[in-house]
């Protein structure tokens, strides 16, 4: 079966490699994306404010305060989601 991430996941994703500061190469890698799939992420979380781009002798991302809280509550959302899909399961089977 051919399951692809939702934007959601590949988000939150790329917001937990970058919370202790990575480069685009360490995000391609870590979230399992290629360099022009990255992009358009990128740019969308500078914009939004949950990336911070950190200059020196190559750009360093680096999750933004409201991007820690944006990924911690997908985390959470997440796990709950998960719980009842689980219950569910045990439940009809």
């Amino acid at each position: 079966m051919n399951r692809r991430r939702s934007s959601d996941v590949i988000i939150s994703q790329i917001l937990e490699v970058c919370a202790k500061g990575a480069s685009k190469t360490r995000i391609v890698y870590q979230s399992n994306l290629n360099f022009s799939t990255v992009n358009p992420y990128l740019d969308l979380l500078l914009e939004r404010g949950l990336l911070e781009a950190v200059n020196g002798p190559r750009i360093v991302y680096k999750t933004t305060k409201n991007g820690i809280e944006i990924m911690k509550s997908f985390k959470h959302y997440q796990d709950e989601i998960s719980k009842l899909c689980t219950y569910i399961e045990n439940t009809v089977n």
